[in-house]
């Protein structure tokens, strides 16, 4: 028997590569302190907008992108005080900012590789505790 359709070419080329493909640094960016205008009260919304704030696709970000950021802390917030209505909401936003393998393949979001130095965990990465009564709270649901 024959093999079916005609050979592959020596040097295949792949033909699905966006041309608008984002390549985004790696490193961790200073980001921004948190606005004291903006009344967040919880750790973990604290952490949220810390973790985001330095995040490798913040150096991207324009103006309105830190507005989103800001209103999306709020509602992390609002969650963390048990209003659980709110989380849906949450993961819509943050997946077009590029939180998850899947959400960054779909937005065709690709990080530099990092240098060999870059490896180490960075110093005041501790994660803040989560308050007790939420975490109880959550459960229950």
């Amino acid at each position: 028997m024959g093999s079916r359709g005609p050979a592959p070419k020596d040097n295949a080329v792949r033909r699905n590569k966006h041309e608008y493909a984002t390549e985004i640094p790696k490193e961790s960016q200073k980001g921004r302190p948190l606005p004291r205008y903006l009344p967040v009260s919880t750790a973990a919304a604290k952490h949220f907008w810390k973790v985001w704030s330095e995040s490798p696709q913040s150096a991207t970000w324009i103006e309105t992108d830190w507005l989103e950021l800001e209103s999306t802390t709020l509602l992390v917030d609002e969650l963390y005080k048990g209003e659980t209505k709110v989380a849906g909401e949450i993961r819509q936003r943050v997946a077009k900012w590029g939180a998850t393998n899947e959400d960054r393949a779909r937005l065709r979001m690709k990080f530099e590789e990092p240098k060999e130095d870059d490896e180490s965990p960075s110093e005041g990465s501790e994660v803040p505790d989560m308050d007790d009564d939420l975490y109880k709270r959550l459960r229950a649901v």
